[in-house]
């Protein structure tokens, strides 16, 4: 992969932390909630390589990406105190704030579609509101996966700790695919850019 020239929009080349949000456990290795996981496990098994280093709370994978040192981390707090993990990375590593990107499921995107924001709120999203509330600012990337929202009178916390259905794993590699690609797009072109290219629903649907 090569780089395109610099300009004012692009990320600072150096140190980058993308955060995948989900709970430790083989129980909860396919709920809705884990989305963040499972696309930081994909992206690793596409660098050939796998998380197997321990540090401040969470499990980190370090890769090259063009010039880009690239950190991966899945916090293994559970989801409630995620900010804890990431905030002592930041600071260990001393990464800015614009190069931090923390992936995670919302249940008010339709299943499959991608958001990249360059802030926002928590959007009622507990692990999004511990890192917020660690950070003291919530002007910091996201790329935010929708899961859709349950039918009935199914509560949301139940709903998103529930595994994927069947019929949403056969769309999955797909949409996690996706996923790896805006992160690639955000660390090589910067987020305006990678937000034009990204935040337009899926062809597909569970």
């Amino acid at each position: 992969m090569v780089l395109a020239e610099h300009n004012p929009n692009q990320m600072d080349q150096r140190n980058f932390l993308i955060v995948g949000l989900g709970n430790p456990g083989k129980e909860f290795a396919l709920n809705r909630h884990n989305i963040g996981f499972m696309v930081l496990n994909q992206f690793a098994s596409q660098q050939s390589q796998t998380f197997n280093r321990l540090e401040h709370q969470a499990f980190i994978l370090k890769v090259k990406i063009a010039d880009a040192n690239v950190i991966l981390a899945k916090p293994q707090t559970y989801m409630n105190l995620s900010g804890k993990s990431v905030a002592a990375l930041l600071r260990y590593y001393k990464i800015p704030l614009s190069n931090l990107l923390v992936v995670y499921d919302d249940i008010d995107l339709p299943f499959g579609t991608l958001r990249l924001r360059p802030n926002g709120s928590s959007g009622g999203h507990k692990g999004m509101q511990s890192i917020i509330e660690r950070l003291g600012t919530q002007e910091f990337a996201r790329l935010r996966i929708g899961i859709g929202r349950p039918t009935g009178k199914k509560e949301a916390a139940n709903y998103v700790l529930e595994d994927f259905t069947p019929q949403e794993r056969e769309h999955l590699p797909i949409i996690i695919d996706h996923a790896i690609h805006a992160l690639l797009d955000t660390i090589q072109y910067g987020i305006d850019e990678a937000m034009n290219r990204h935040n337009a629903p899926l062809s597909t649907s569970p």
